[in-house]
This record gives structure tokens, C-alpha cells and sequence, in this order.
């Protein structure tokens, strides 16, 4: 630990408000590039979430240090940890189309609720660390986490089709391009006026330097396929 924190490890009144302040501000910083992705969980989520974690660890400290009360003053931080996963599996939801999304942000939640227990506990380097490190994971790693996916050999593709012979032809394609089909799902569509249609999920292997977005666009010519995306 660094020596010029330890002045704040006391529970003060200077110390609780710049405690409750890093957790705002820190918390601020990562919902905000949240908000800015239009993600569930936004500015306001990840600020209540980690002030109510930096309140949690400041109240088990001062039972036990000021009211002179036996108990395990980690207890309240590990109901936090356990607690914040019920918001954390609100913002996980899987669509109509199988596709999981809300995990980036579910995790976010929870590694935010563990920097205001650090930010309560006086452990200020850890929540200031642990700030840089979620905010450059969840803003420069997501890029890189796109190009490892615009790389990558197999993908997902989701359409809905009308038309007995629309398959037949999907299949010719990935015939003659060398496409390999490793699974797909067939399922009809709901109601209103696609309810003759069907729906496909395939998941494909692709040649080198073959590129999803060549695959979809290729795909989408094809008579009777009326929508087509890459999950």
C-alpha cells in the first residue's frame, strides 16, 4: 500500500466525503461511457451502485470500530457482492434471436460495486487503479475485441427466408464458396405478415480472407430472404 494514502484510512468526516466523492466520480466515469453506447445501465446505475457499496463498507467499519460492536465488518461487503448480481442479471437479456446481450455491462456492475467497497474501506489506490483499468477495458478493448471478431474464422448469421427453394439456394452458395455450415437452427417466424416465413440461425466457417460482411451481402441477394444480420 502507498504511505501517502494512509491518512485516509481513518473513518473522519473529511475522509467520509472524500470517500462517498471518489465514489461518484470514478463510477461517473464508467457510466458515462455506458450512457454514451446506450447501454441499460448508464451514469446514474453506476454511481447509486458504487455509492451504496462505498456506504455499505464505511457502515461496517464504524460498528465495529466506533460502536465497539462484535461483528465481521466484511459481512456487509460480501452482501453487496452477492446482492448486486440481481441487477446485474436484469441487464443480461437474450433476444428473439438467441443472441445473449448486457454481459459487458452486467460485469461492469459488479466490478463497480467492488470499487466503492475499496473506496469505503479506505483502500484508495485500489478504486483509483481499479477505475483506469474498467474504464480502458470497456472503451480501448472493445475495439480490439471487433477486429478479433471481424477476424475470426466462424460466424453467426441470423435471416429469416420465405420460399421452400430459399435454403436450397443458401446452401449452393456456401457450396461454391467453400463455406462450410458447422450448425444451423431452422424455426417458423411469428405472427403478422411474416408468419409463412421461417428463420435460420447458421453458423459458419469461412475460407481466408473471406469476410462476414462479404458472406452477408452476398447472402442477401438471394430471392425471398427478406432480413439477414451477423449475431
Amino acid at each position: 500500500m502507498l504511505d501517502v494514502f494512509n491518512g485516509f484510512r481513518e473513518l473522519t468526516l473529511i475522509n467520509v466525503i472524500l470517500r462517498m466523492s471518489l465514489s461518484v466520480l470514478s463510477a461517473g466515469i464508467i457510466g458515462i461511457e455506458r450512457t454514451y453506447k446506450r447501454r441499460p445501465a448508464g451514469f446514474r446505475t453506476h454511481i447509486l451502485i458504487c455509492l451504496g457499496a462505498c456506504m455499505t463498507a464505511m457502515t461496517g467499519q464504524f460498528l465495529s470500530v466506533y460502536l465497539k460492536m462484535y461483528t465481521d465488518i466484511s459481512r456487509l461487503g460480501a452482501q453487496v457482492i452477492a446482492g448486486i448480481g440481481f441487477i446485474g442479471a436484469g441487464a443480461i437479456i437474450t433476444t428473439q434471436r438467441r443472441q445473449v446481450k448486457g454481459l459487458t455491462t452486467a460485469a461492469g456492475l459488479w466490478a463497480t460495486a467492488i470499487m466503492g467497497l475499496c473506496f469505503g474501506c479506505g483502500f484508495i489506490e485500489a478504486g483509483i487503479l481499479a477505475t483506469v483499468m474498467i474504464f480502458l477495458v470497456e472503451t480501448s478493448l472493445s475495439k480490439l475485441e471487433y477486429r478479433m471478431r471481424s477476424s475470426s474464422p466462424e460466424v453467426n448469421i441470423y435471416l429469416e427466408y420465405r420460399g421452400k427453394d430459399c435454403m436450397q439456394h443458401i446452401m449452393r452458395y456456401t457450396r461454391e464458396h467453400g463455406i462450410e455450415i458447422v450448425d444451423l437452427k431452422m424455426q417458423r417466424t411469428g405472427g403478422g405478415e411474416r408468419a409463412k416465413g421461417m428463420c435460420a440461425i447458421l453458423q459458419l466457417k469461412l475460407e481466408k480472407g473471406q469476410k462476414a460482411e462479404m458472406v452477408i451481402r452476398d447472402l442477401h441477394i438471394i430471392k425471398g430472404i427478406y432480413s439477414i444480420e451477423e449475431l
